[in-house]
This record gives structure tokens, sequence and C-alpha cells, in this order.
């Protein structure tokens, strides 16, 4: 009877025991994790550039948030309803006339906008070239990159235009240029027609194509087909980057060639995603803005018009 009792006893914990331990907390499913603080904000725009904004009474779409201050996380910045252009004038020593709007990337969720944006316009400006670095609206925020995040380029483009002579720029003389997801938005201009326009307003009276496009490793557009009358393209990627960009980049270079658009392509070998302009890399794919000043040169850019 004894043994009966005992037998009892480790039947019943066998079977109270799946039980306790599913009611346990370290058997539970794990908690979702909280998002992760922001990092200390490290955006350092160099004093003298100034901020343009590109809708003084706020975007198309965005009017009633034009108010919401825009964060820094680390070198990036989010949750823009006011989007504008930081301007960064090269010398008028060595000012060649030409100007570039320039995107940085970021999945269209933020901007990476030092090794994207400051670091490759203050490294252009010592090559002449005028570089304003683009603040657009992003899909983190609820905007879609292929409408609002457009029309911020080419808002900007337009902006350039109308102020060209302020900035010392040839209005004929202005590209759309861009990394990763920037880089889409530089292509998109390159191709499709206006959004969000007003006839009234003299600065969407400008026309908002550029006369170049140079395309950094850059998301390519599905629907991107060249045609003769596209402008000329500056790409380059890296070796190690993902497919579709390492192998997309080349074969927009062929469909380039193709339409009779004149292209340079660099594909550096030691390179992968992201290398931008960065104080620490020194690998070719650092030369970069060299290869860009050399092809404005060869595309007669550079030259008196």
């Amino acid at each position: 009877m004894p043994r009966l009792i005992a037998v009892s006893i480790l039947l019943a914990c066998a079977l109270a025991w799946p039980l306790a331990a599913a009611q346990s907390p370290a058997a539970q499913a794990p908690a979702a994790q909280a998002p992760a603080a922001p990092k200390p904000p490290a955006v350092v725009i160099p004093p003298g550039h100034a901020t343009i904004v590109l809708w003084p009474d706020g975007a198309p779409g965005s009017e009633a948030r034009r108010g919401e201050p825009e964060q820094i996380d680390g070198e990036t910045v989010l949750n823009v309803h006011n989007p504008s252009i930081i301007a960064f004038l090269p010398a008028k020593a060595v000012a060649t006339g030409v100007a570039i709007v320039m995107a940085p990337g970021g999945g269209h969720r933020s901007l990476w906008i030092m090794h994207e944006g400051v670091n490759p316009a203050l490294a252009l400006n010592e090559k002449g070239i005028a570089v304003f670095v683009l603040k657009n609206r992003l899909q983190s925020s609820g905007y879609s990159f292929d409408v609002e995040g457009l029309a911020d380029m080419q808002r900007a483009i337009r902006t350039v235009r109308s102020r060209a002579a302020e900035w010392g720029v040839d209005p004929a003389r202005i590209g759309a240029a861009g990394f990763s997801a920037g880089g889409e938005l530089a292509a998109l201009a390159s191709y499709k027609e206006p959004v969000l326009t007003n006839a009234k307003d003299p600065i969407d009276m400008q026309s908002s194509r550029p006369d170049f496009q140079a395309l950094i490793y850059p998301a390519i557009p599905a629907d991107m087909k060249p045609t003769k009358d596209s402008p000329p393209a500056f790409l380059a990627c890296g070796f190690g980057d993902r497919q579709n960009i390492s192998e997309g980049l080349p074969n927009l270079y062929l469909l380039f060639k193709q339409a009779g658009v004149k292209t340079d392509l660099h594909v550096y070998a030691g390179a992968g995603h992201g290398f931008g302009i960065r104080d620490t890399d020194k690998t070719p794919a650092a030369g970069w803005p060299a290869r860009f000043r050399e092809w404005l040169d060869d595309q007669g850019f550079l030259g008196k018009k």
C-alpha cells in the first residue's frame, strides 16, 4: 500500500508539472523587445551652410505637420515633414557653375545625412561643385517615396534653378544625385513627370528635370528604361553589394549604352553597400568624387557654356 501511495504521488507531480511550467514566467513566450534607444546625435552641419525650406507654407499634403520637429538618431535624420535643402557652396575662386541636389539614403526610413550628405558635399565643394543636401519626407512617417519623396526632389531642383544667379549656378548644369534609396529619388527625377505642382507658384514654373544624374549604389526603379533623351549618368557601386545593385547597376549601364546615353560605370572591388564618404575610408571607393568630376569635365559640364 505505501508503494501505491508513492507511485500515485509521483504520477500526480508528473501530471501537474507541465501546467506549472506553462504558467511560470520562464516558460511563457518571450516578451516583445522594447525599441532600441536612440543613438546620441552625431549630425554636425558646419556653420555657414543655410537651410532652405522647400515650401515655406508647408509641403503639399503636409501643411498641418510642418511644425513637427525632425528627429536625430546617431547620424540619421527622421520625422521629416517640412522638406528642405542644406546649401553647400564652393569658394568663388574654384566654382564651376555646376550644382547637384543630393539625396542621402536610408531605406526610405531615415536619412544618413553625414556620409551620404554632408561629407560628399564638402568633398565636391573642393572640386568647385555646389551641393544642396536634400531632407525629404520618408515612408517611415507615412509618405510614399515615389509621390511625396519624388515631389521633394523635384521641388529642390526647381528651387536651385530659381535661385541659380544668387548661388552662382548655371541653371543648365544642375544634376540630381543620390545614394541607395536617395539614388532611387534621383533616378525617378530623371524620367518621371512632375508631381504636386502649383502653376501659380513661380518656383514650380521651373523645370524639375536634372541635366545629369549621379547614382551611387542606388535602389534602381523597376520601370526605369533609359531613352536617348535621358540625362547622362554617372554610376558607382561596390562589388560586394547585394545582387540587385552590384549586378543591377551594370545592367542599367547597358540600357543607357543601348539608348545612346553617355554613361560612366565604376564597380569598386573592395567595397560593399553604403561607402559614401567617410574620413576613415582610405579605399579606392573613397575616390569616386574625383572620378565624378572627371566625368563631368569629359561631358562638358565644367566648360564655359
